[in-house]
């Protein structure tokens, strides 16, 4: 376990490269240092940010008043169909070694950033895929209970980019998350139209491990949705607002508003409608600027940080004058997706 730091700045560990200092910092490189560094500070009421890949995450000017725990936590087991990875594992890597070993589940989330811990809390899913369906077990440290617990797939409420850890916030630190990926040279039924496009072949269709993952990277580099210090697109956080879930009634006013407007079914007469379609018909189009934050020039959906010379607040100000916009024109707000530490949208 390495000593505890002060006034580390957080920003160079997030994608956006956004945050102040943190009042004390730690690097925790296994399941047993989380579980004592965070039970250590809760006993002495010292607040606690646990920090993965920074992806997700937006974290305020001001930093973070308490104890960062850096995750760092590395192994997988593989035992027949499960596998078990570390929440400290980057999970790319694990998404590209289970690819090429052939085993088919998670091959259309390839190129998303971060680590394995962080892939129930948001229910990470692209492509037509999520992580919910594909994990049986998510190890966590329970904070309030003090004990560490075996989460079965249903105890974690999965939903849409949504699961039970995000109902209450900082509860559950997840420790390791097993998959069940099973042996297939052949990618789960292509369930994304703008995937199948690229690909050439019908929706329902199966390809190869290799060529649906080269096909979705190939996707999200394009919207600068893959990490590249090259690319000041990708010095986002990812897609910053979620695509909304409408009632039937809600729907129906947006009808009104925009007949004809893009969406896809849901249970029970909800419909989902792009969040980049409203952001772009509200009159907020790739590249749109505010001072030093800006849209991305590839994904309205991305709000990012360029030049690397924004502030939190800079850019939450771009993010609320596109939602304060979408709500203008249509009736709809938009809820963001990143994680907020010590600011709000």
């Amino acid at each position: 376990m390495t000593e505890r730091v002060a006034g580390v700045r957080l920003a160079p560990y997030t994608t956006l490269g956004l945050g102040g200092a943190a009042r004390a910092f730690v690097e925790a490189g296994s399941a047993e240092e989380i579980v004592e560094l965070v039970a250590e500070a809760d006993r002495a009421g010292e607040p606690v940010l646990v920090l993965g890949g920074g992806s997700n995450l937006v974290v305020s000017d001001e930093g973070f008043d308490g104890l960062v725990v850096r995750v760092a936590s590395q192994g997988v087991e593989i035992d027949g169909d499960r596998v078990t990875a570390q929440a400290g594992e980057d999970w790319d890597s694990l998404v590209e070694r289970v690819g090429a070993e052939g085993r088919s589940g998670v091959e259309c989330l390839s190129g998303i950033p971060g680590l394995v811990g962080s892939t129930p809390i948001q229910n990470v899913g692209a492509y037509g895929q999520d992580v919910s369906q594909t994990i049986i077990a998510v190890r966590v440290y329970d904070r309030r209970s003090g004990e560490v617990r075996d989460l079965t797939a249903r105890e974690c409420g999965f939903a849409y980019r949504h699961s039970a850890f995000k109902e209450e916030l900082g509860r559950h630190v997840v420790l390791a998350v097993t998959y069940e990926l099973a042996g297939d040279a052949l990618s789960g039924p292509i369930a994304y139209r703008e995937l199948a496009v690229r690909l050439g072949v019908a929706l329902g269709d199966r390809v190869p491990l290799a060529r649906a993952r080269a096909a979705v990277l190939e996707l999200r580099a394009g919207k600068g949705m893959v990490l590249d210090a090259a690319d000041p697109d990708t010095r986002s956080a990812g897609s910053f607002f979620t695509n909304p879930i409408l009632t039937g009634g809600q729907a129906a006013e947006l009808e009104l508003r925009a007949p004809g407007f893009p969406r896809w079914d849901m249970p029970d007469g909800a419909v989902k409608v792009p969040a980049a379609w409203l952001i772009e018909n509200a009159g907020f189009p790739k590249g749109y600027r505010r001072g030093p934050a800006r849209i991305s020039t590839k994904h309205t959906l991305a709000m990012t940080n360029p030049e690397m010379s924004a502030s939190t607040e800079e850019l939450l100000d771009l993010a609320r004058e596109v939602r304060d916009g979408v709500f203008e024109k249509f009736g709809v707000t938009l809820v963001n997706e990143p994680v907020m530490v010590g600011t709000r949208l």
